[in-house]
């Protein structure tokens, strides 16, 4: 993800050992968003490990999530995407249900220790 100049926001910041993603939505490179809850959450932890691969980290280095659902119907279904991209021990995770800023199902930000 990049974020648009006029946004005001970074995608990602460190401090004390941390690294903070800024919010990642299920936009793929030509703009679309794919549909359903699985290839939604699957797309947008593909981006999240992008963009922790670009520093350096991986989703094995995530020791947080927050995720945003537009629909509290879609738990059970996203539950089982996610798990698919996460192994033990798991991120803690903060899952809200919420009115997101695009016609997406989900958007999820997360916070990686820097390795040592």
């Amino acid at each position: 993800m990049s974020v648009p100049p006029s946004l005001p926001f970074s995608l990602v910041r460190r401090a004390a050992g941390l690294v903070f993603l800024s919010g990642e939505v299920p936009r793929a490179d030509d703009g679309t968003i794919p549909e359903g809850i699985t290839a939604q959450t699957d797309l947008t932890l593909q981006l999240i490990g992008e963009t922790l691969a670009e520093e350096g980290l991986s989703l094995k280095d995530v020791v947080s999530c927050t995720v945003y659902l537009a629909d509290r119907a879609d738990f059970a279904a996203f539950n089982a995407a996610y798990r698919k991209h996460f192994s033990d021990p798991l991120p803690v995770r903060t899952t809200v249900e919420a009115k997101l800023m695009l016609d997406a199902k989900l958007e999820i930000t997360v916070i990686a220790a820097e390795r040592k």
